[in-house]
Order: C-alpha cells, then structure tokens, then sequence
C-alpha cells in the first residue's frame, strides 16, 4: 500500500543512501534527524511542500516544492525529488507527480521548475509525461561515476493543462 504523508518526517532517509545523497539530491554531508526535522519546520512555514513516500510502512522516498526566496520568485517552486531503486518501475513516479502538481495548483504556485541529469532518461521521460518541457541545457555540468553529464533544465506552467497521461 502507497501513502504519501505530508507530515511524518523522514529521518534517516538517506543514511544509507549516502551516494545518492551526494550525487542525485546533491548535498555532500546528510542531514542529521534534529537537521531534518528543523528543514522540514522551515518548509511548512514557508508554505512549502515536503512529502513522505511509503510502500507498507517503509519511507521509499520524498518529494517536495521549495517557493522562490524573493517576493517576485513566490510564484515559482523548484521541485525535488527521490525514490529508493527498489520502488521505481511501480507506478509511485506518477503518484508523486499528481499529488505535487495538484499541491502546485491548490497552491497557487504559477510554476514549477526542476533540473535533472542526462543520464536520468525515465525521469526525463515522465516530467515529459506530465507536460514539463526543457527550458535549457548546462552541458557537462556534474561529474558522476567519473563521466561528465548535463544538467537540463525543465519548467512547467501550473495553469496550462495538458491532457492527463492514460
């Protein structure tokens, strides 16, 4: 059974991701849990989202939509995202991906915007899937397993339906 929690904190998430936490989310030192929960404090007060993904009591990822720091960027939220290798190709991407842009919308939020790898081509795939388009493309801007890999650059209008993948 999928949940997605809006308010169950997901300390220790990524301890034993530590890679992952270095390359996909890119932070170099995980937060410790007291961190975690003061980040997730902070994104509630800012009226932003931070979600909790579990498959049978077990937290396979996180999603959430960070505001623009500066009035004129409140409209914009910059989405992140993971989920645990064990959980992909089961259809929670698309879970996520309903449940953040319906929160986009609820919102108000104007648009959202996220960057991705090259070498990511599913996750690609399904921000396509969901009408996020490519805005641009910073060429061999990360260095993962030794090889250099773009960073692009997508960006979706809340208020410009599309219709809904089957």
């Amino acid at each position: 059974m999928l949940s997605i929690l809006c308010k169950n904190p997901a300390f220790g998430i990524f301890t034993k991701e530590t890679n992952f936490a270095k390359t996909a989310i890119q932070k170099e030192v995980v937060r410790t849990p007291q961190e975690e929960q003061a980040f997730i404090s902070e994104m509630k007060e800012k009226d932003n989202m931070y979600t909790v993904i579990q498959v049978e009591n077990r937290v396979v990822g996180i999603s959430r939509l960070i505001r623009g720091e500066l009035e004129m960027k409140q409209h914009v939220a910059l989405f992140r995202t993971w989920l645990a290798s064990e959980a992909q190709g089961k259809g929670i991407g698309s879970k996520i991906m309903e449940y953040t842009l319906s929160w986009a919308e609820i919102h108000k939020l104007h648009k959202v915007v996220l960057t991705v790898f090259s070498g990511n081509m599913v996750a690609t795939k399904l921000y396509q899937k969901y009408g996020f388009t490519i805005e641009g493309i910073q060429k061999e801007q990360v260095m993962l397993n030794g090889e250099y890999q773009d960073e692009i650059y997508m960006g979706y209008f809340v208020n410009e339906k599309i219709p809904q993948p089957f």
